[in-house]
């Protein structure tokens, strides 16, 4: 973490101009990431300038992918300045709403707001894949069978296991459910576009009512299902079932009118990641919850595992998963 000193003589090193006075600075909170954010206002300029460690080897491509998206059309903050060395990036100040601070708004309101999220989702799920050869980009690990199955066994063990307790003996029978063990076969054997990874509703920030893309520095080639099902499945925000059959319907027509294939069975596979991707949040919440001592994200359980439980009721042979949740305090 830097103090505010270094925040103003790094930024006055690289910005001249400016003197010490002029600057009013204060830090960003950001959900459970491990690297720092700060907001930055001399004069009429507003940046954001955030510090990250070598640590995360993702946190290092962030910069290069934000460009690359921007060059597909995608809306992502603007990069200023990048100090790979010491692991600083001054970018556009994009302000301080996110799609989740509209949470408790009329869906008349809100509905604009998550469909223009979803435009720019399908730029990366079409014109950016489309973009994407050739240009020696270094992306995480693609969505593969180990990945999903990596996903369920992060369920398994930091949210049934730690969090709530249950035997181990269950724990490792519920594991091996072979419905489970076909999903990740089947998804990981579908064709791949580009996904955010973690679209949802915290990261991604509206200005003068369109949506922009932030915290993408996880994107790899997987399923644009998994990605809709992270933001229509969002723990931190609560849809109606109709509102969310409205936002499907949006995303397929997307596809639709830009002749992408949405098969037949896109509401199956949409279900299917929906239950990848809450056993993944619900992992990440016991994990940080109990391992990194972040109680606050404990109090998100509640709201995944009834989405969870939902998506469950539409699937074949996760039954005993769903009598488990059934069980759950």
């Amino acid at each position: 973490m830097l103090a505010i000193r270094q925040v103003i003589d790094h930024t006055m090193e690289r910005f001249p101009g400016y003197s010490a006075e002029d600057f009013e600075v204060s830090a960003v909170e950001k959900g459970g990431s491990d690297r720092k954010f700060y907001r930055i206002r001399a004069g009429d300029r507003s940046m954001i300038l955030v510090k990250y460690s070598g640590h995360k080897e993702e946190n290092r491509h962030y910069v290069d992918i934000a460009r690359f998206l921007s060059s597909s059309g995608v809306q992502v903050p603007h990069i200023y300045l990048h100090d790979a060395e010491e692991g600083l990036i001054w970018m556009q100040d994009l302000g301080e709403n996110d799609l989740w601070a509209f949470r408790d708004r009329p869906w008349t309101e809100r509905r604009p707001l998550y469909e223009s999220a979803l435009i720019e989702a399908f730029k990366m799920h079409s014109a950016a894949t489309r973009n994407l050869g050739g240009t020696g980009l270094t992306l995480e690990r693609e969505f593969s069978e180990p990945l999903y199955l990596w996903e369920q066994g992060y369920f398994f063990e930091h949210c049934l296991g730690n969090h709530f307790q249950v035997p181990a003996a269950e724990v490792a029978r519920l594991a091996a459910l072979p419905a489970l063990l076909s999903a990740a076969s089947r998804l990981s054997s579908l064709p791949r576009v580009l996904v955010h990874r973690d679209f949802q509703s915290q990261n991604i920030l509206i200005l003068d009512g369109t949506a922009w893309l932030i915290d993408f520095q996880g994107m790899r080639p997987g399923l644009a299902a998994y990605d809709v099902a992270s933001l229509l499945h969002d723990p931190y925000v609560s849809l109606e079932a109709s509102e969310r059959e409205e936002l499907l319907g949006f995303y397929e027509h997307l596809g639709r009118r830009s002749g992408a294939d949405v098969s037949g069975d896109f509401r199956e596979i949409f279900d299917w990641c929906a239950l990848q991707r809450l056993m993944q949040a619900l992992g990440a919440y016991g994990f940080l919850g109990l391992q990194k001592s972040r109680a606050d994200f404990l109090a998100h359980i509640p709201a995944a595992k009834r989405s969870l439980r939902e998506v469950i009721s539409r699937l074949d042979g996760v039954q005993d998963l769903a009598r488990i949740l059934d069980s759950l305090p």
